[in-house]
C-alpha cells in the first residue's frame, strides 16, 4: 500500500478516527485510533518484554560461562554483523514482498532461536558456541525483520500526518520493555536460572504472531519486478548515498551506533566489577535507561508535528555522548543510574528522532531500501563497535573506554551541526509539499 495514498484505507482500520484526537491529550496518542496500529501495539507490548529478557539473559550467561569482556563483544559482534551484510539485500526484497508476510516469518523464526537458547540452557548443554551460533541465526532474521517492520509502519496508520506520532509510540513501547525486561531478567536471573528468560521470550513470541494475523490490510500488489535485484540494490544505494539529508543523518547514526551503543555489552562489567552489585544492578542499570529513552520517547509523542526534529538530531547525540562520559567517571551506584538514564534519552530522542525524519521524506518506492541501510547504521555498525568495545575494555578497563566512546559521540554531534543548514534547505521544499510547512515558511 502506498504511504502517498492516504485516502486508501483497510476495512475496519480506524476504528475511532475521532478529529478530536489531533488536539488536546489525545493527540500524543492519535495513531492508536489506527486498528491495525493497535493490534501491532498490543503485540509488540509483550513480545517486546521478552526480547529484553533475553538481551539481558544473554549477556549475564556470556559472563557466567567466561568471564571475558572480550567474549562478550565477540557475541555482541556474532549476533549484530549479519544484519550489517545481509540488510542492504533484504531491503530489496522487502520493497518486492508482502511486508506483512515477512513479518510473520522473521517472528516465528525468532521464536524458534528463543526456545533453542531456552531448551540448552534449561538442560545445561549451552556453551559459548552455541550461543555464538544461535546469535548469528538471530543476526539473519534481524536483517529481514527490522527494515522489514519499518516499512511496514506506514501500511498500519495509513496517514502519513500520524507516522510520527506512531514512530514515537512505538519508542515508548520499546523502552518500556526497556524498563520491565531487563528488571524481571535480573530477579529471575537471580533466583532460577538465564533459561527461564529465554522461554518466557520465545512464547511472547506468539503474541505478535496472533497480532500480525489479525490486521485487515487491502490486497497486497502484485510486486512483479522488471528490473534485476542488482539494479534495485544500485539504486537504493544511489539514493541513499546522493539524497544529502538522508546520507548525513545515517552517517551520524552510524558512528552513534559503532562508538556509543556499544556500552550496552559492557553493562555486566559495571554491575559486577565497577558497581560490585550482581544480576539485579544490572538489571536497575538496564531499567534506568529505559526511563531515560521512555521519558524522551512520550515527550517525542507529545509534538504535533515533525517541525524542529532535524534540529534535535545533534542535540540528542551531544546529551548522549554526556551521558556515557559521566557514566564511564562514576564509581558511585546512584550516580551510574542518574548518567546513564541521560544516556538513555539522548540516545532515544536520536533514534527515533532520526527515525521520523527519514520516514517522512524517503519516497515510498525505496522505503524498504532506505530502511535497510537505517538498519545498517543502527544495528549493522553495532558489532565493529561492540567487538572494539570488548578489545578497548581488555585494554584499558571498561569505564575508560565508555568515557571514549562518548566523546567519540559528542565530536559526531559536532560534525552534524555544521552541516545542518544545507540539510534543512534540502528538506524544506518535502516538508512544504508534503503540507507540513506553509509554501512560504521557513524550517523552524
Amino acid at each position: 500500500m502506498s504511504g502517498n495514498d492516504e485516502s486508501t484505507i483497510a476495512s475496519g482500520d480506524v476504528s475511532t478516527a475521532d478529529p478530536s484526537l489531533n488536539d488536546g491529550p489525545g493527540h500524543a496518542w492519535r495513531a492508536l485510533r489506527h486498528r491495525n496500529f493497535r493490534l501491532f501495539f498490543g503485540g509488540q507490548s509483550i513480545s517486546l518484554i521478552g526480547t529484553w529478557m533475553t538481551r539481558i539473559a544473554t549477556s549475564w550467561l556470556v559472563y557466567r560461562l567466561t568471564g571475558s569482556a572480550l567474549l562478550l563483544g565477540t557475541v555482541s559482534f556474532a549476533g549484530q554483523i549479519p544484519t550489517f551484510l545481509f540488510s542492504p539485500l533484504a531491503g530489496v526484497w522487502v520493497d518486492r514482498l508482502d511486508r506483512r508476510q515477512v513479518l510473520i516469518w522473521t517472528q516465528t523464526l525468532s521464536m524458534i532461536q528463543s526456545l533453542a537458547l531456552a531448551a540448552l540452557t534449561l538442560s545445561h548443554q549451552i556453551t559459548i558456541h552455541w550461543i555464538l551460533g544461535l546469535s548469528v541465526m538471530q543476526g539473519i532474521i534481524n536483517a529481514f525483520d527490522m527494515p522489514g517492520r519499518q516499512s511496514f509502519m506506514i501500511q498500519m496508520v495509513n496517514d502519513k500526518r500520524d507516522l510520527s506520532n506512531a514512530i514515537a509510540i512505538n519508542s515508548s513501547m520499546v523502552n518500556m520493555a526497556r524498563l520491565i525486561g531487563p528488571s524481571l531478567a535480573g530477579m529471575l536471573i537471580a533466583v532460577t536460572s538465564e533459561g527461564w528468560c529465554f522461554l518466557i521470550d520465545g512464547i511472547s513470541y506468539i503474541a505478535v504472531i496472533v497480532s500480525l494475523l489479525m490486521m485487515h490490510l487491502p490486497a497486497a500488489r502484485s510486486m512483479r519486478k522488471t528490473s534485476s535485484t542488482l539494479t534495485d540494490l544500485k539504486a537504493g544505494w544511489t539514493y541513499v548515498s546522493q539524497f544529502l539529508p538522508i546520507r548525513t543523518i545515517l552517517l551520524l547514526f552510524a558512528v552513534v551506533s559503532l562508538m556509543g551503543m556499544p556500552f550496552v555489552v559492557l553493562m555486566p562489567i559495571f554491575a559486577a566489577k565497577v558497581l560490585h552489585g550482581g544480576p539485579h544492578t544490572l538489571g536497575f542499570l538496564m531499567g534506568a535507561m529505559g526511563v531515560g529513552a521512555l521519558v524522551s520517547a512520550l515527550a517525542l509523542a507529545a509534538r504535533k508535528s515533525v517541525k524542529g526534529l532535524v534540529r534535535m538530531i545533534p542535540m540528542a547525540a551531544a546529551v548522549f555522548g554526556i551521558g556515557l562520559i559521566g557514566f564511564g567517571l562514576s564509581r558511585v551506584f546512584w550516580l551510574s543510574m542518574i548518567m546513564v538514564m541521560i544516556a538513555g534519552a539522548g540516545m532515544m530522542q536520536g533514534m527515533a528522532g532520526s527515525n521520523t525524519v527519514i520516514q517522512t521524506i524517503v519516497s515510498e518506492d525505496k522505503r524498504g531500501r532506505v530502511m535497510s541501510y537505517y538498519t545498517m547504521a543502527f544495528v549493522g555498525m553495532a558489532p565493529f563497535g561492540s567487538l572494539l568495545a570488548g578489545a578497548l575494555a581488555h585494554a584499558i578497563g571498561a569505564p575508560w573506554t565508555v568515557v571514549l566512546n562518548g566523546a567519540a559521540v559528542l565530536l559526531g554531534a559536532a560534525w552534524f551541526s555544521t552541516q545542518l543548514p544545507a540539510v534543512r534547505r534540502e528538506i524544506r521544499p518535502i516538508y512544504r509539499e508534503l503540507g507540513i510547512l506553509p509554501p512560504e515558511s521557513a524550517l523552524e
